[in-house]
């Protein structure tokens, strides 16, 4: 993809004076540490000023868990999830974390050793044979967290959601959504939430799907009302093997990019390699478009595929249709940044990988053509808008990015974009400072689309603990609102999601 034109607006220089290289590998190194104490307390260590306005909570997800009893694991996407919650309210904030109590984590903590194979490359102790033929997969919940339908639910795409009281953060059991989801059924977590459902008199709901892979793929789309109930369910078949960890929505679609991947299943079988280990990257194939229609009533009513040039998805960060296209904005990677065996993910070289960039991209119906461009050279990652603008045209984004423009690195700083002006404003936490998924929390009234704040955890590798930074969304070029430093660091998380409800 990168002889396609780009362009990019300059940022203003950063008030500090920054090494030559904005980080060590050291300092990020540190925020792979396992937590194993779950804490419950009022964070009284703040900088600035908590907005009065601001009350809710900020839930967060993520590999909690490094290492089982120091045997460590191979991948931090193999890792136990754990929550954290921070509650917002009077200008005042809560801290608790809990362990999800899946079956795998209370199974392992009580034999103080590994005992089953994770997806990204862990393996029990004792080589291939005492892996071959175990195929059983370890529901670890550590993706996102969502609250809905006055459900607190632990994401992790593989299989069904796990339950949590959003009080105590105990774990309640699996979630079946009254017997629509079977057994092991998978239920992805990056869910969509449509703020005005053309289906439901503009209602809003939950958009979300989950896949069955193999020689042919099975997409399922799934969409709740308010109180959390199944009430639609479609599956589709489309041809090849499918890797789709995210996707987006329009009023009408549900679009899916089908990254170029071959999957080869015989080492995952003899127990030498993890199911994520045997995926392989076709650089020479295209990725594929798949749209799906929501509704009957959708101006095409089959399911529809474009090509375009190889690359490789991970997250996107909105859609929206246009008189005859649809428009998606996605972090796109040259490659896919492939697991090796006997690796160790805290040396990663990020100089030699090629970095997550945004692109967008135009679905045309009447000429059946696709029409790329780049928007952010910039590596970035973790897109985040207003929620009121999920499947709308819109024109703010906000997103994990390096603090250098040139070099892939680890996420440092925040970025705004304006999509419309071209506008850039960065805020970093470098040099000792890295970057989780930003959050946008719109302001209670808020007439203007960046009328709230941004929130994202920040791990300080100077005091090894995380700090809570609360953004002004609308002028990232002032200095955080308030940072609320923690009494302990949490392992970089993945995703999460702001409630205006209050649990304390």
């Amino acid at each position: 993809m990168n002889n396609i034109n780009k362009y990019m607006q300059s940022l203003k220089p950063e008030k500090r004076a920054i090494p030559e290289k904005s980080y060590t590998r050291e300092d990020w190194q540190g925020g792979y540490q396992s937590l194993t104490q779950e804490f419950d307390y009022w964070i009284d260590d703040i900088e600035g000023q908590i907005p009065p306005e601001l009350q809710g909570t900020l839930f967060r997800n993520g590999p909690g868990l490094l290492d089982i009893n120091g045997q460590p694991i191979h991948h931090p996407f193999d890792g136990d999830g754990m929550i954290s919650r921070i509650s917002f309210v009077n200008g005042r904030a809560h801290y608790r974390n809990r362990f999800v109590r899946t079956e795998g984590y209370v199974a392992e903590q009580k034999a103080g050793k590994i005992l089953h194979r994770g997806v990204f490359g862990t393996q029990k102790p004792g080589g291939w044979l005492a892996n071959i033929f175990d195929l059983k997969i370890k529901n670890i919940a550590n993706t996102n967290v969502i609250y809905w339908g006055g459900k607190l639910l632990a994401l992790w795409e593989a299989a069904e959601p796990h339950q949590l009281d959003p009080h105590t953060l105990e774990t309640l059991g699996k979630e079946y959504f009254n017997g629509v989801l079977s057994a092991g059924e998978a239920f992805s977590a990056h869910p969509r939430f449509d703020p005005s459902s053309n289906q439901d008199e503009g209602a809003p709901c939950l958009v979300n799907f989950s896949i069955k892979p193999g020689l042919s793929t099975t997409i399922t789309i799934f969409e709740l009302n308010l109180a959390g109930e199944i009430i639609r369910k479609h599956a589709h078949s489309v041809p090849g093997f499918c890797f789709i960890h995210d996707f987006v929505i329009t009023p009408n679609y549900c679009i899916f990019f089908q990254n170029p991947v071959i999957f080869n299943p015989i080492p995952l079988v003899v127990g030498i390699r993890a199911a994520g280990e045997c995926i392989k990257f076709q650089p020479h194939q295209a990725t594929r478009v798949i749209v799906i229609p929501r509704n009957s009533q959708a101006r095409q009513t089959k399911v529809k595929f474009w090509e375009t040039q190889s690359g490789f998805v991970f997250h996107h960060a909105n859609a929206f249709e246009v008189g005859d296209e649809i428009v998606i904005d996605s972090i796109c990677y040259e490659s896919l940044p492939e697991v090796e065996p006997e690796s160790d993910f805290r040396q990663v070289n990020f100089e030699t990988n090629s970095p997550g960039q945004l692109w967008r991209f135009r679905l045309n119906w009447g000429s059946e053509t696709v029409q790329q461009e780049m928007i952010e050279s910039r590596c970035c990652e973790f897109p985040s808008i207003n929620p009121m603008c999920v499947g709308r045209n819109y024109q703010y984004l906000y997103i994990g990015a390096a603090h250098e423009e040139t070099v892939n690195a680890p996420l440092q700083a925040l970025l705004k974009i304006d999509l419309k002006s071209g506008e850039r404003q960065l805020w970093s936490a470098a040099p000792r400072g890295f970057i989780g998924e930003p959050i946008f929390v719109p302001r209670p009234s808020a007439e203007k689309e960046d009328d709230g704040w941004v929130l994202a955890l920040v791990y300080d590798a100077t005091h090894h603990r995380s700090d809570v930074v609360i953004l002004d969304a609308s002028d990232f070029n002032r200095e955080a609102i308030a940072r609320l430093h923690l009494k302990h660091h949490i392992p970089y998380g993945l995703h999460g999601n702001f409630t205006t409800e209050v649990f304390i």
